[in-house]
């Protein structure tokens, strides 16, 4: 039996080219349309993103992330957080590819299967580039004042990475 799941998109575009021209819609002038809509957006977007990289950058070479999470170390300890994670945790709501690097250093450093790794695995599986996300969706449409997002956001992130942190410890022990 033979691979059709290399045809979806050549035949999910074949679709859309003919339900236009059924519709008497000219296909193309929309696609440009869009095409120059989203790039508009993306020039919008650029100078917050560059900002956010930027911050997280200084974040980690300043050494700021390592003092923020001496700071955040008593709370770690108290929710059941590994303080290994701790920086995962810092990062993830910020960036990406920063909480990206990170989880992969601590599967590096701890193992897949020790604690640390499978904490950092669910939040990573369950949580959200908070930042990112607000200022993507947010600016796209121009909102700039976000009133409750972000610390509803946050509150959702910190209450992720405690569930997580439980959740392993039901199922796996410690």
């Amino acid at each position: 039996m033979s691979n059709y799941s290399s045809y979806i998109i050549p035949a999910s575009l074949a679709l859309i080219v003919l339900f236009g021209y059924i519709r008497d819609v000219k296909v193309f002038d929309c696609f440009l349309e869009g095409a120059k809509e989203g790039l508009q957006t993306a020039a919008r977007l650029l100078p917050a993103l560059m900002a956010l990289v930027l911050a997280v950058s200084m974040l980690r070479a300043s050494g700021g992330l390592d003092v923020i999470v001496k700071l955040l170390s008593p709370a770690a300890r108290l929710t059941g957080i590994p303080e290994e994670v701790m920086p995962l945790t810092v990062l993830s709501p910020i960036s990406g590819s920063g909480s990206l690097t990170m989880f992969e250093s601590i599967l590096k450093t701890y193992g897949a299967d020790s604690f640390a790794g499978r904490v950092a695995s669910v939040i990573m599986g369950s949580t959200e580039t908070t930042f990112y996300a607000v200022t993507v969706y947010f600016g796209s449409v121009g909102i700039k004042k976000t009133r409750c997002t972000v610390p509803a956001a946050l509150l959702g992130d910190m209450t992720g990475y405690i569930c997580a942190a439980f959740a392993v410890t039901v199922f796996f022990g410690r």
